[in-house]
């Protein structure tokens, strides 16, 4: 479903789950759901984090962390 949401599969896939969604309400019902749930986090999560913790987070995963990250 994240796949779908994220436009990250084939034109047939897309299709093939679309249909499905049509045809099927507990499946459609949940991808609402997801959908929703990305607009709530969407528009409620707009803190800036502080560098300090951007930093952290960076480094936690690996990357190198500059106070404007290069594009």
């Amino acid at each position: 479903m994240y796949f779908y949401l994220d436009g990250e599969i084939t034109v047939w896939r897309r299709w093939t789950i679309t249909r499905h969604l049509n045809r099927c309400p507990p499946c459609a019902q949940g991808f609402d759901f997801e959908v929703e749930l990305r607009q709530v986090v969407a528009s409620r999560c707009r803190e800036e984090l502080p560098p300090h913790l951007k930093r952290q987070i960076a480094e936690s995963i690996g990357i190198e962390w500059h106070e404007r990250p290069q594009p």
